[in-house]
């Protein structure tokens, strides 16, 4: 199977079968395990068929354009203030809001991550740089620091998107030294913080001592509800403020907003969400590496994979997954990977040990075993 010769022949986004299918010339019909998309196999909630009928009797009435309940819930489950909330359609308008409060200024992107921040930067005419992450995807924090002083906002995914690895709370506290010395906003997208097992990792109790902190969230990976585009933007009262007077007046419809508390309050989801994680991540590391595969050092329900002794074989592997009924995603459109790595997320035991089995006959085809 040949590259593609750009990363706009591939699909934008991982969660679109029938595109990915077309692309590798497969059967647009064919049944698939998508591995592409990164949502919880556990979700949505049980409760959540018994509530979806009664969300519906308030749509002959607009919302309410405050949003009051729903901030309010977000406000105690992170402890902040009402004031430091701000509601969205899903996590992508929160990046776009962050990158309006800085219209036709400066921003630097670390990379690889996900493509919606340099889209919303484009949206608003920002000048782009990019920072990139060390191969084992770490930051370079002295180089960092530079890069926030020629530009007026930095956006970085943590945990981050497409790897999964987590920046060390430390190291970001040390960035927003370096961002208050030289004005630079930090917008931190944690949209998948909440599949952490420890919350002390969030960045929101920062929020206090750095206004210049801007926090996106996602309620749709962990709670696997990505049709209902639920999010929220969380900072200074002044940086809501602003935000808010960017945002369409009623973005997000009424019985959406009706779930932000119910959800917030599934304390049990959270708990078991975190054991299944922990359980898999433990089954699947060490049996990929003995496989002979890279796997970068996820904290979180996705990670990429490389085949360590044939890297320039990435499409093939895709394509062979694929044809087996496993969807992986591609990474020609992440800056950085340009295609050497696939992303994979953590599914069902089930569809796991399908992945498992898939990838040893690819091993076994290839003429190479793990030691």
């Amino acid at each position: 199977m040949s590259r593609a010769t750009s990363p706009n022949d591939w699909p934008r986004h991982g969660g679109q079968p029938r595109d990915m299918l077309a692309r590798l010339g497969l059967p647009t019909g064919q049944p698939v395990r998508d591995f592409s998309a990164n949502l919880n196999p556990l979700g949505p909630p049980v409760w959540l068929d018994a509530r979806l009928p009664t969300l519906w009797q308030g749509i002959d009435r607009y919302p309410d354009p405050s949003y009051r309940a729903a901030h309010q819930a977000i406000a105690e489950a992170e402890g902040l203030d009402i004031g430091q909330v701000l509601l969205t359609n899903g996590g992508a308008e929160a990046i776009f809001l962050a990158a309006a409060l800085h219209a036709g200024r400066r921003a630097v992107i670390v990379q690889p991550t996900f493509a919606e921040y340099a889209r919303a930067c484009r949206h608003y005419g920002l000048a782009i740089n990019e920072l990139f992450l060390a191969s084992d995807f770490s930051l370079d924090e002295r180089r960092a620091g530079e890069a926030m002083r020629e530009v007026d906002v930095m956006f970085l995914c943590r945990p981050n998107n497409p790897s999964g690895t987590l920046i060390p709370r430390v190291q970001i506290a040390r960035l927003l030294e370096a961002g208050r010395a030289h004005g630079t906003c930090l917008v931190v997208d944690e949209a998948f913080i909440d599949f952490v097992d420890e919350p002390a990792e969030s960045l929101v109790s920062l929020l206090a001592e750095h206004p210049h902190l801007v926090v996106l969230r996602s309620l749709t990976k962990l709670y696997a509800i990505p049709g209902l585009r639920l999010g929220y933007l969380l900072g200074s009262p002044e940086t809501i403020a602003r935000a808010a007077e960017r945002q369409m007046p009623w973005s997000v419809n009424a019985p959406a907003a009706a779930l932000v508390a119910p959800l917030l309050a599934d304390g049990d989801f959270v708990t078991r969400t975190h054991a299944w994680l922990r359980q898999e991540l433990e089954r699947l590391t060490p049996t990929l590496t003995h496989l002979g595969f890279d796997v970068s050092p996820t904290r979180v329900n996705f990670y990429l994979l490389r085949d360590r002794y044939q890297p320039q074989a990435t499409d093939e592997l895709l394509s062979f997954l694929a044809s087996a009924g496993i969807l992986a995603r591609h990474t020609h459109n992440f800056p950085g990977l340009d295609g050497r790595w696939l992303r994979l997320a953590v599914r069902s035991v089930d569809d796991n040990d399908r992945l498992l089995a898939a990838l040893e006959a690819w091993r076994q085809e290839q003429g190479e075993g793990a030691s």
